[in-house]
Formats: structure tokens, sequence, C-alpha cells
């Protein structure tokens, strides 16, 4: 198995202007993402609005992404988006066959009316007997269509099962954190915060990277204050401060924002700024929006310098 760890960015799905998957521009975003030096991607996820894609569409993006990478990093993919268990299991299985390194059950639908843990087990075991026993498994506490948080001994039995590598953590509580940490100790399972607010504490805690949505805004400055944080400690308490409060600005109409901070800042990622998720002028609804993502690239761009000064 790979290790899952380190920053891996949740990809963004860019689209043609006439609302169809720009796998040429995804090509591009695969290059931008590693030349920033992330360790892993995901793709296919709530960043890639996964929940407005077919499943074709979420088994070719994965295929693209894969032979794009072509191995240099490992790739997670989910396009785990249905309720019924039926469903859910053809599915995986579809997604199983992409190749990618490891296959993301999300929390939600393996209970979907939040019944609790026996609902969650049954669910979770009837999927594990369907799916390849080699093939490396995560989980991802996706907020949508609601936050289903694992409990302690859900967590302690995927772990111990010893085919899950990696939980994406939305607990958004250092404490939490700090417990799973602990709680996993000693198996293939490494948990990875997806919470901007406390990502530098988290990896101090024990959380293996970071998994959030800004990694699709300076994923470079997260490497940074992983990999190398212990060159400066001074600069990564600065640099975690903005890193958090610039995150702020994913409640002002993430993805689309994230696509429009491409273009604005002409980065070779995006051709169209179009979103199946977000119809929605971000710009023009979210004022001063525009500003705000200036002066994001510009801090993005003083921290970049203050490190290489180091």
């Amino acid at each position: 198995m790979k290790s899952i760890e380190g920053i891996i960015p949740v990809m963004l799905t860019p689209f043609n202007h006439d609302g169809s998957v720009d796998y040429s521009s995804l090509e591009h975003l695969v290059d931008w993402y590693l030349d920033k030096g992330v360790d892993g991607l995901f793709a296919v996820c709530q960043s890639s609005e996964m929940q407005y894609l077919t499943l074709q569409e979420r088994i070719d993006i994965t295929k693209c992404v894969v032979n794009k990478v072509n191995g240099k990093i490992p790739v997670m993919t989910s396009g785990h988006i249905s309720d019924d268990l039926e469903t859910q299991i053809n599915e995986l299985q579809a997604m199983a066959e992409c190749g990618a390194d490891v296959l993301v059950l999300v929390t939600n639908h393996l209970d979907p009316e939040n019944k609790g843990t026996d609902t969650f087990m049954s669910h979770l075991n009837a999927i594990l007997e369907k799916l390849p026993s080699d093939l490396p498994l995560g989980l991802y506490e996706c907020p949508a269509p609601y936050r289903r948080l694992l409990t302690d001994e859900e967590l302690t039995y995927c772990a111990e099962s010893g085919r899950f590598v990696a939980l994406k953590d939305v607990s958004c509580d250092l404490a939490t954190v700090t417990k799973r940490v602990q709680l996993v100790k000693d198996t293939p399972l490494n948990i990875v915060n997806a919470n901007a607010a406390i990502a530098y504490p988290a990896m101090q805690a024990g959380s293996k990277g970071f998994c959030g949505v800004f990694t699709n805004f300076h994923p470079d400055l997260y490497r940074w204050i992983y990999h190398d944080a212990n060159k400066d400690l001074a600069l990564a308490d600065e640099l975690s401060v903005f890193l958090s409060m610039s995150a702020v600005v994913e409640n002002l109409g993430y993805p689309k924002n994230a696509k429009e901070y491409h273009l604005m800042n002409k980065l070779p990622t995006f051709n169209s700024n179009y979103c199946r998720v977000i119809k929605d002028d971000v710009i023009e609804k979210f004022w001063a929006l525009d500003v705000l993502l200036k002066q994001i690239k510009q801090g993005s761009d003083i921290y970049n310098n203050k490190i290489k000064e180091i």
C-alpha cells in the first residue's frame, strides 16, 4: 500500500463554456499541482462537483488524472454519491477500475438517514465484500448532503481492518483530530485534516498533512508548513495565521471563486469559470471578492518570497 500523507489537493473540475468537462484544462491543472510540489491528488471529490457529474464523467476524470500523473504521486478518487446501497456498490466497483491508488468512501452515504453505527457497519461491510480486497481505501467525512463524522468505534474498526489508508477528517476540531491520531496509531490509516483554521496545529498533533479547499489557491505554502516548518518556526506561526484567514473566502462562492482566482491571475489552468454547482456571478454577488482574491495572491507571493530567503 502507498502511504497517503502530505499536501493532497481536493481537485477542481474545469468545464468548457458549454458546461462539458474540459479535459485539456484538467491536464494543465494537474501540471499546476505537480509544479507546486503536492504529495498526492484527490480527484472526484466535493470540490470536483462530483454530485453534479455523471458516473461516466467521474470515471473519465479519474482516468485522465491517473494517466497525467503517471505514477509521480498517489491519486485518490471517490465519486461515491449515491444513497441506495446497490447503486453505491455499482458506482464504487466502476470507480475501482479507474487505476487510482486509493478509492475513497463517503461516510454519509454509508448511513444516509443518520441512523447510527449499526446501519453504517452494515452498509460498509456489504460494500467491502464487493470491492477488490487488495485495493487501498479511504474515508471522507464529506459535508454534503450532511456531515457524518465517524464514531471512535467506527474509525477503530476501519483502521484495524488493514484496508484503509486515510481519513479526510472534517471534524474541524483539534481535540478530535488529536484523539483520532492516537486511535489509529500503528495501523495503515492516516488522519489527514481538511480544516484550514487548525491546519498547522493539527500537523503538530500528528495529522499527516492537509486536504482542504485552499490547496487550490496556494498548495505550495501548505507544503512548506508541513515539510519545512522547522526551518523557521516563527515564520511557520505567522504563515499559519495567513492561511487560516485566507480560507474564510471559501464561504464566498467556492468552488467557483477558486476558478476565478486562477483566471484572474492568468494561471495556466482554466479557460472558463463555468461551475455546475454555482451558477451565480460570484464576483458580483460577493462584494469585494475580487479584491480579496487579489490580496490572497499578494500575500501568497509575500510568503513565498520570505520562504526563499530562509
